[in-house]
């Protein structure tokens, strides 16, 4: 594939997990790739071997200068970007009592903020385009929330919530963007991207403790394979009809049918009780329509 016709790819949290093989199928692929980690010299074989297609760049995605200088070195070097990747992130787990107040921020600032930040500096070289796709990497966790993982779902149904809006607000741009929602895949997130707190109280012993325990025991264990993921998110780009959302696992599709249909269940048998608090005579539509 030449470089004309190739596309570029910006991917962060390229060094492991998702990021690492995302990052080797698209240069496998043909495609190019600004492969952004905190470590990039773990990219240095990468390098070695796609010489002409693959950047490494160090890029702290907690800091908005990084941000911006980065993506310039980006630019800099291809001339353009076509899919932004916003994959970089961890899991801040335990109890909502138990979570320390600085481990809830610096959980938002890395999977909130990071890929806040990254995206609207961005959308202008997007919109200067009128190309360009987003990929959001939230969770099954994004959809449906667990004990001992409150926080970190938190930031990943605040992200859904962003990425939502923001399909709508700039389709007609011609830029689009897809959520990820990986189920349990064998990458390192069980093991060293789990963060959890260095005292855990014996009464959510039987709730998150459980959760935790049953993270660690699934380290190594999990389900899903990586390098299917990324083939399937290549696929996504690749399409002309891109899902708002894509769940990968068949555990993340199970899951998020199952909290589906208890939404609805439980919508419906308090449908009556919920219409009921309209002014009497008002006109009802959904929200937005």
């Amino acid at each position: 594939m030449s470089d004309k016709h190739s596309k570029v790819w910006f991917i962060t949290g390229s060094s492991t997990g998702f990021g690492r093989s995302l990052t080797e199928a698209v240069l496998n692929h043909g495609d190019r790739v600004v492969a952004t980690a905190r470590k990039p010299e773990q990219l240095d074989a990468l390098l070695r071997q796609y010489p002409q297609t693959a950047k490494a760049v160090r890029l702290d995605v907690t800091d908005p200068q990084d941000v911006r200088d980065v993506i310039k070195v980006a630019l800099d070097r291809f001339g353009q970007i076509d899919v932004l990747v916003n994959n970089a992130g961890y899991g801040a787990v335990g109890a909502i009592e138990e979570v320390s107040d600085t481990d809830i921020r610096r959980q938002f600032d890395t999977n909130v903020f990071g890929a806040l930040d990254l995206t609207r500096a961005l959308l202008p070289t997007f919109r200067q385009q009128r190309s360009g796709h987003i990929l959001n990497i939230s969770s099954v966790g994004g959809f449906v929330s667990f004990p001992a993982s409150g926080i970190y779902c938190a930031t990943k149904f605040a992200l859904e919530a962003i990425s939502e809006a923001l399909s709508k607000e700039v389709e007609s741009l011609g830029i689009k963007v897809t959520i990820i929602e990986p189920g349990a895949f064998r990458t390192d997130f069980n093991g060293r991207s789990l963060a959890a707190p260095a005292t855990l109280m014996d009464e959510y012993a039987s709730t998150s403790g459980a959760m935790l325990q049953w993270l660690k025991d699934m380290d190594g264990k999990q389900p899903g394979d990586p390098d299917k993921a990324a083939a399937a998110m290549i696929q996504v780009v690749e399409s002309d009809n891109p899902p708002l959302r894509l769940a990968l696992g068949a555990d993340a599709v199970e899951t998020i049918a199952a909290k589906l249909e208890s939404v609805k269940t439980e919508l419906d048998a308090w449908k009556q009780v919920s219409i009921d608090t309209a002014f009497e005579g008002a006109v009802i539509g959904a929200i937005g329509g």
